[in-house]
Parts: C-alpha cells; structure tokens; sequence
C-alpha cells in the first residue's frame, strides 16, 4: 500500500509539472481519479486471494502506462519527452517483476537482477526528472523573457508614437537638409564629369601628339620625292631643249619620275589613313561592337604613345617589341574605347620606363613589350609589360580606384587605368590585372571573352 500511495504522489507531482489543469483539463480531472481504479484492483485481488505484492504490481504497471500516455500526450511539452524517457526504465521493471510474481521458477532466477535493475531505473528516473526541472526552468525563463521582450515591445510602440511625432517636427528641417544634400551632390557630380572630361582630354592629347609625330613621316617623304621629281622634271625639259639629245637619258629620267611619282602616292595614302584614323577617333563615342584587328590596334596604339612621348622628350629612345599571334582573329569590341585603354597602358608604360631611365642613365635600355594570344577557351589577351621600377606594394590595392595616382601634380589626373577598368570590365565584360616586381617592371593585361 505504501509503494501505491507514492504512486498517488508521483501522479499528483505529474499534474502539476505538466500543468495539465490548464493545459489539458479534462485529462488532468481522470488523472486526480486514478485512485479508482487501484482500489478496485485490490479489492479484486482481496476477493481473489490474490498476494499482495501482484496488486502492487499490476497497479504500478497500469500507472506508468498511463503516465506514459499522458506524457505521449503532451509530447509538444520539451520536458514531456525527458520524462517520458525517465519513466521507460520503471515500466519495463514494473513488467518483469509482474511476470516473476506469475511464474513463480523465475523468482530465484532473476531476483538479484530484478534488485539491480530496480536501483538502475530508479537511478534513471531521478536523472531524467532533475533533467526535466532544469529543462521547464529554462523554459520558464524564456517564457518570462518573452513576456519580457513583450513589455518592451508595447513600450517600444508607445515611444514610436512620440517618435512619430518628432519626426513630424523635423521633417521640415531634413527636407531643407536634403535639398543642400542634393545641390552638393549636383556639384559633386559636375566636378567629376569635369573630372573626366579632362582625363579625355588628357588621352587625346597624348594620341594627337603621336599622330602628329607619326604623320611627319609620310609628309616629309612626299616633300623630298616632289622636290627630287620638279628636278627630274627640270633635267627632262632641259635634255628636250638641248641640240645634242642623249636617247638613253630620257627614259632614265621618265623611270625615275615614275617611281617618286609611286612612292608621292603610298606615302599621301599613309598619311591620308592616319587622318582617318584621327578623325575616327574624335567622333562621338559609339557603345556599339563591331569585328576589328587587335593585332593592328595594339600595334598602332604602341607607335602612337610612344611617338606622343618624344614629341614632349626627343631625348627618349626605348625598345619596342611585338608579339602579336597572327591567328588571334577579329575581336568584336568597341574599337575607340579599346583604343583609349591601350593608349593610357602603353603610356603609364613609357612612363615607367622614362622615370627609370632619369634614375639610372647607365647600364638600362628602356623596353616596352605588348603581345596577344588566344587562350584555349577561347579567349583573347592582349599583355603589356614595361622593364620600370614596378609598382609598390602599399599602393597596389589602389591601382584602379578613380583619382588615384603615383604621378606629381599635374601629370596625371588618376582616371586613366579606373576608366581603362570600367571598359573592360563593364563595357567588354572581361578583365584587366597586373602583375609586378618592384625593381623589375609590370605587366598589364587585359582579357576579352570570345572572339568575332
């Protein structure tokens, strides 16, 4: 009797753990009714002649069942399931001692195991239960917690009602704000279109500068063979007019005209392409694609910076060298704007190589390289390395950022190579990268997807 009455407690403990009159009312009433059944179950077991110690049993065994069903119940409940865990252990010795008590043999066989494992589940259950308190206290806490954060919560939605407020007073004062904001930001704007406009500029002047230089070439040509042909020409007429006429002179003479008169004509369409190209180039900015020649852009592009350079310093001299792949193909790309990002790298290029040389006059031949190839995906790179002092380190990280530049104030405005980036990366959807030594020289280069 004593054992059943713990299981009364037990059961009562249960209800309030759970809280099932709140949770579960109806079942929570069965529960504080369990007492029925166990008296009906020893009277049956008075009537019967039955031993005491099989209703103890049987009652316990129907009170862990039905334990374990409420618990099953309240399943959702964390702390539910960690009893539930604690209550398996009992009911499977309730079991054991049940079937001993009805097959009597088996009491001397398991006795002092059913002993030991009665102190292991009673070990058991009173882990598990202490490890469900804990688990319904920290429940509690963030149950408390959430009422809490509850509490601030409505607190929080009256101080935003007087926020609301404030906000209405100062939204005249951030308006007068936002349009100040507004105008510094439409001057910020204009200073950095101007900004650009210069560093344009800046490339235009640098590509006028070497067509200028490079179309001297032609010019002087067709100067000195027109003055060699008014010469010829004068020697013809002058052999025309003399009484002893030589017959083998004239022909002669004729070839040679013929042949000034041919090389007049190449170099006046030399210099006629290279004001085409000159005139292309000033013409407003075109985004669309079209299939050129990189080998002969890059190639061109080399010339003309660099001939752009000496007009500022006749005393420069560097080597230039090409390694174009002849099998590269036409590029579809917008032909001004790739040209503005080889003028501004071979010129950061010469640039380097000059400044070198300024430092160490003996012993360094200044050498500017640029190379294209196709990659085995498909696409096509275009390098340009420079034998310079490299870029430093510290500095590196900054190389693309607009205003950006290691030049003194005045040659450079820090556009260049941001832009130059932009149109790669942006315009073209491709890459541009670097790679230097400080003390040996960088390398640029710059890789365009697909091919046209």
């Amino acid at each position: 009797m004593f054992g059943c009455l713990l299981a009364l407690l037990a059961v009562r403990w249960l209800r309030r753990f759970l809280d099932l009159p709140t949770r579960m009312p109806r079942l929570s009433y069965l529960l504080g009714r369990i007492w029925v059944p166990g008296v009906a179950l020893f009277a049956l077991c008075f009537l019967a002649g039955w031993k005491a110690d099989l209703g103890d049993e049987l009652y316990y065994l129907f009170v862990y069942v039905v334990g374990a069903a409420v618990l099953v119940r309240a399943r959702d409940y964390r702390p539910a399931r960690t009893l539930l865990l604690a209550l398996a252990p009992l009911a499977l010795h309730a079991a054991a001692e049940l079937l001993t008590l009805l097959i009597g043999s088996l009491s001397g066989t398991f006795g002092s195991v059913l002993e030991t494992a009665q102190g292991f589940a009673v070990i058991w259950f009173i882990t598990f239960v202490v490890l469900a308190k804990n688990q319904k206290k920290r429940l509690e806490a963030e149950r408390l917690q959430h009422e809490e954060e509850e509490k601030a919560r409505c607190q929080m939605e009256a101080q935003n009602a007087e926020l609301e407020r404030l906000v209405a007073e100062r939204t005249a004062t951030l308006q007068q704000q936002t349009e100040e904001l507004q105008q510094a930001l439409t001057e910020l704007k204009n200073t950095q279109a101007q900004l650009i406009q210069s560093e344009k500029m800046a490339s235009l002047g640098e590509l006028t500068a070497g067509i200028a230089h490079e179309i001297q070439n032609p010019l002087n040509f067709v100067t000195n063979f027109a003055d060699v042909s008014a010469e010829l020409v004068q020697e013809l007429e002058a052999e025309q007019r003399s009484p002893i006429r030589n017959p083998e002179l004239e022909p002669l003479l004729l070839q040679d005209l013929r042949q000034n008169l041919e090389k007049i004509n190449h170099h006046g369409h030399r210099a006629a392409s290279i004001v085409r190209g000159m005139l292309e180039h000033s013409r407003a900015q075109s985004t669309e694609r079209q299939p050129i020649d990189l080998n002969t852009l890059a190639d061109e592009y080399l010339r003309l910076a660099y001939h752009g350079l000496r007009a500022k310093d006749k005393t420069f001299n560097a080597s230039l060298l090409t390694e174009l792949d002849p099998a590269i193909g036409p590029v579809e790309a917008v032909g001004q704007d790739l040209g503005r990002v080889l003028l501004n790298l071979f010129t950061n290029a010469f640039y380097a190589v000059q400044k070198r040389q300024l430092r160490q006059p003996v012993g360094f031949e200044p050498t500017v390289r640029v190379c294209t190839r196709r990659l085995p995906t498909g696409d096509v790179q275009i390098c340009v390395h420079d034998n310079g002092d490299g870029i430093p380190e510290a500095v590196r990280q900054k190389v693309f950022q607009p205003f950006f530049t290691t030049k003194p104030t005045g040659e450079g405005t820090g556009l260049g190579l941001s832009l130059s980036y932009d149109i790669i990366t942006n315009g073209h959807n491709g890459t541009l990268t670097f790679d230097t030594e400080e003390g040996q020289g960088t390398e640029f280069v710059v890789t365009l997807p697909g091919a046209a």
